[in-house]
């Protein structure tokens, strides 16, 4: 497909042709630090006469892979996302995680359709020290958000994916000024498809309910799994191994993970409920998972990142779970291991107790 930029797109406070956006995607990776060199390689590919581009996925649930994306999808997920979130051509926008992966890139790629004026900084943990402008728009990891807190009053709207955001960061946010927002998504629907807010809400409203943008409609298949329908971003229906509550063909509650549930003596357990049940005990980071056991098949274990915390079984005793939902055991480890946008890779990190 032919690219164009829009001419009201900016780098850094500059505006660019498409010729001249070539020449800069050159000197950034020529000269540029890694991050810049990843910036000069994505507009690079962006601007190729290739109607598409691969895309790694984060490697959370396994290898990473690479996905083959078209750019024309792309521009339709840019444009849609605009309008769900109202922006237009010279807004500022903020550009702080990685263009190795997706989400990275479209903050680009939206940048260039919609005439957005884009800055970009580092993919690091505290994406905002330093910043010293204020913006209409950025998206951020979990990690960037509880480290930026005190300087979210300079984005009018956040969003906010790549892993699970927690009970305790969903309360640090509660009464900040900016609109922040949750996403679902993933590399196959070219970043998010559905939405929810985690502070500002309407008195009585869901705080669980995620709602797909325009143009996308849902349904579940014989597993209970989302299957999204996006035919502007994607030819087929994207079959997804997310266990969801549906509400409707635009709403829905995410469950957990299929390939994580987990059978305990004929009881389908998942992790990610009981995880949601004991973040308002645990301040660590930890996670749900299960060993082999003789008689259950799979025994149900608590695994913490970092020192032990006394009274912990005790709290556990007293927390909101089924029976069938408490741990057998409790095991800790120093650290877990995590993709680049710090999600915890469950397999890598179980095989530490192991070890």
């Amino acid at each position: 497909m032919a690219i164009k930029i829009h001419p009201q797109f900016k780098l850094n406070g500059f505006g660019f042709s498409k010729e001249d956006l070539k020449e800069v995607a050159y000197s950034l990776i020529k000269e540029g630090v890694d991050f810049e060199k990843e910036i000069g390689d994505f507009l690079l590919d962006w601007l190729s006469a290739d109607s598409e581009l691969t895309v790694r996925t984060s490697g959370s649930t396994g290898m990473p892979l690479g996905i083959a994306l078209k750019k024309r999808h792309m521009v339709n997920s840019a444009r849609v996302t605009g309008e769900y979130f109202g922006l237009q051509a010279g807004d500022k926008v903020l550009s702080c995680l990685s263009t190795a992966f997706i989400a990275g890139k479209m903050m680009f790629v939206r940048a260039m359709v919609l005439g957005l004026e884009l800055d970009f900084v580092a993919p690091v943990s505290r994406p905002l020290d330093g910043v010293n402008k204020s913006y209409k728009f950025c998206a951020m990891v979990p990690l960037q958000l509880e480290s930026s807190i005190d300087k979210l009053g300079k984005i009018d709207t956040v969003i906010v994916g790549g892993a699970p955001v927690s009970v305790q960061l969903r309360k640090l946010i509660k009464n900040s000024t900016a609109k922040i927002f949750e996403t679902y998504g993933m590399t196959e629907t070219i970043t998010h498809v559905a939405v929810r807010p985690l502070n500002q809400l309407k008195i009585g409203s869901n705080t669980e309910t995620f709602e797909v943008l325009p143009d996308i409609t849902i349904s579940k298949d014989e597993r209970n799994c989302l299957v999204i329908n996006a035919p502007n971003i994607s030819d087929e229906p994207v079959i997804t191994n997310d266990i969801v509550d549906l509400i409707s063909e635009k709403e829905f509650i995410w469950l957990g993970r299929f390939d994580n549930v987990i059978n305990s003596g004929g009881i389908k357990l998942i992790p990610e409920q009981i995880e949601q049940k004991l973040s308002s005990i645990i301040t660590s980071r930890f996670f749900i998972s299960a060993l082999p056991d003789s008689k259950l098949g799979q025994k149900l274990i608590l695994i913490v990142e970092g020192e032990k915390i006394e009274g912990l079984k005790d709290k556990i005793s007293k927390a909101n779970l089924d029976k069938f939902e408490v741990p057998k055991e409790i095991f800790y480890v120093h650290a877990f291991e995590n993709t680049t946008n710090g999600k915890i890779i469950r397999e890598k990190s179980l095989s530490l107790i192991k070890d």
